[in-house]
């Protein structure tokens, strides 16, 4: 055999052999960093799908701002949820389900009124599994048991004893990606000595008057078999932005104004929308998605069987495309090294990507993800190892590669030069961190030409990059119309506090400038947020070979991308932690001028406690 015969064959068995290895471990459930590039690709998919007709089964009763104005307080007293339960049960549902937690008690009247009131209905009452440091451990086993895998916790968070004799118990957790949209609904959790079923399968299985039978991959709820994903979890696919499902404000309860046709033979969910008073989750199609519809469009899945379907064998499939996708790919390559070859691999990609797609709208998650780590990395090295034998295309990947050898972090290139081990190993330190994103700059993109957009993003980036480069900053993160900037590259200093908050009130002042000067069809459209914060990160480097960057990770990162929110939600131009303040010193701030209002407790989303925020806005701002 010719040497470039023998060289494809070993890379066809090594591809097989890697795909082969991929897909076993997504079967059997142990890829966490696919499963974070999954999420992003899911929710593109979802939104391609677009939104659907959620089912009749299901209606919210929703407290809302409306109800809370109503009865004058929040959370309610349970004299207020006892009279909602009755309306409610006055209209004959099928069942009802509480996603509140009753773990407090109340007064004894108003406790045993409620009690009365769930038990003259079928109902659910919801309780919450605690899991160690917040995160849900896997049980370990045999993966072809009814209960492997199944989500263990510490302990259950249980509603008050009166509540629990009264109504049925189910658990109200879901499980979240790092993005935090929640993607499954586990339907059981275990604990030590214990099992309990979720609120979406305990309410399911009272509405269809039937008890869930476990089986190995799925269960049975009457006459449906129900086919679950690993740990009998239960994928979720939204049908829509908040009120999507059949959604009743509680206070048409409390007014006596329910309908049968909202109500009667249907499964009812009570829980909170009021604004900011209960949990609500990213989606593919809204931000903020209250809890409660969550729970609902799980139990929905349930009744009327229109969820993705992941389980064992869509796993396994994505095993065998693991396997083959690369196989093919490398094929081609080694058939035409041109061209045609190139035109080819596209086709394949394109058609590979529109069946996942058209399985997805049929309710079938196929996964991208494992399919690509399996095809990409073969695929290149075999592509390398052939332009390597091609001297004139071994120069022109040369000079491409060299261009991929920088690490892209402004303000670092002499200090790498001299220090080429630096953040070889992860470094822990304290840091301030800017965030600044434009607002109405997608939509603004649609409508200018590419020239212009990249025109108006080299402006933007080219006087924040000077402002950060005075100050002692360093941009790690330039993404599209908003970048991050670290303050403590390449080494902490004590005035990094003083000098990020110096560089973000400059930044607030060249910012308002640049738009000033732009024309009024396009700054109308534009506008600004920055948000800053001061704490602890953990910066070091990814990628390997000639793919590497800076990354820089922690909570305080997050708090402040979260910042960028509340000022957007504020008005301001600037929200800044009092970290911040108390690092730079009040003296060094804006406070001193009295130009920051503060400090005010600002809830953010995703972390459990409040958070001191100052805000700060230009003088000329009326």
């Amino acid at each position: 055999m010719k040497p470039r015969a023998v060289q494809t064959l070993v890379a066809l068995v090594l591809a097989a052999v890697w795909g082969a290895g991929l897909g076993w471990a997504h079967w059997r459930g142990g890829m966490p960093l696919l499963e974070r590039v999954e999420a992003p690709l899911t929710d593109m998919r979802t939104l391609v799908r677009g939104e659907s007709t959620a089912p009749d089964d299901v209606t919210i009763v929703a407290i809302d701002d409306e109800a809370v104005d109503r009865v004058g307080e929040f959370p309610l007293r349970r004299a207020s949820l006892a009279q909602i339960v009755d309306a409610i049960s006055r209209h004959r549902p099928r069942a009802i389900a509480i996603d509140m937690l009753l773990v407090d008690r109340g007064l004894p009247q108003e406790d045993q009124r409620l009690a009365s009131a769930l038990a003259r209905a079928p109902s659910v009452v919801a309780g919450a599994a605690v899991f160690a440091e917040g995160r849900q451990r896997l049980a370990a086993g045999n993966t072809d048991a009814p209960l492997a895998e199944v989500p263990v916790a510490e302990r259950f968070l249980l509603p008050q004893q009166v509540f629990a004799e009264a109504a049925a118990l189910g658990i109200v957790n879901v499980a979240t990606d790092p993005t935090g949209t929640p993607r499954f609904a586990p339907l059981l959790f275990r604990t030590r000595d214990r099992i309990e079923t979720s609120l979406a399968l305990r309410t399911a299985a009272i509405a269809a008057g039937a008890v869930p039978a476990i089986e190995p991959g799925g269960l049975v709820l009457g006459d449906r078999r129900i086919r679950t994903d690993i740990g009998q979890t239960l994928p979720l696919s939204f049908y829509g932005p908040s009120g999507t499902i059949r959604t009743v404000s509680a206070a048409a309860a409390l007014r006596g104004e329910l309908t049968d046709e909202a109500i009667n033979g249907r499964i009812v969910v009570v829980g909170a929308t009021v604004t900011g008073g209960g949990d609500v989750f990213p989606t593919p199609f809204d931000p903020v998605l209250p809890g409660v519809e969550v729970v609902a469009t799980a139990i929905a899945h349930l009744v009327a069987g229109d969820g993705l379907l992941r389980d064992r064998s869509v796993r396994l499939a994505d095993a065998g495309l693991a396997v083959a996708l690369p196989v093919v790919l490398i094929g081609l390559l080694a058939w035409r090294r041109n061209v045609i070859g190139l035109a080819s691999i596209v086709a394949v990609m394109c058609v590979w990507l529109v069946l996942n797609q058209v399985a997805f709208g049929h309710g079938i998650w196929l996964s991208l993800a494992v399919p690509m780590a399996a095809a990409a990395p073969p695929l290149v090295l075999f592509g390398a190892l052939q332009l390597w034998m091609d001297r004139r295309r071994a120069q022109f990947f040369a000079a491409q590669s060299a261009l991929l050898q920088h690490i892209q972090a402004p303000g670092l290139t002499k200090w790498l030069a001299r220090h080429p081990d630096f953040l070889t190993e992860p470094v822990r330190f304290e840091a301030g961190i800017i965030f600044i994103d434009l607002s109405g700059y997608t939509g603004l993109s649609e409508s200018l030409g590419p020239n212009e957009t990249r025109g108006l993003l080299n402006e933007f980036y080219e006087f924040v990059n000077e402002e950060v480069t005075v100050n002692g900053g360093a941009i790690t993160s330039f993404m599209g119309d908003g970048l991050m900037i670290l303050f403590g590259l390449p080494r902490p200093a004590p005035e990094d506090a003083a000098n990020a908050l110096r560089c973000a009130v400059g930044l607030c002042e060249r910012t308002e400038r640049w738009l000033a000067g732009l024309p009024d069809t396009v700054a109308g459209r534009l506008g600004y947020k920055i948000g800053l914060h001061y704490g602890a990160v953990v910066a070091s480097r990814l990628g390997s070979g000639s793919g590497q960057q800076i990354a820089t990770t922690g909570d305080s990162v997050n708090v402040a991308s979260r910042l960028m929110e509340v000022a957007a939600r504020q008005g301001a131009d600037l929200a800044l932690s009092d970290d911040v303040v108390r690092a730079a010193g009040p003296e060094r701030t804006p406070l001193a001028n009295g130009l920051c209002d503060g400090p005010l407790e600002v809830e953010l989303r995703g972390r459990t406690n409040p958070l001191k925020v100052w805000l700060y806005s230009r003088p000329e701002r009326p």
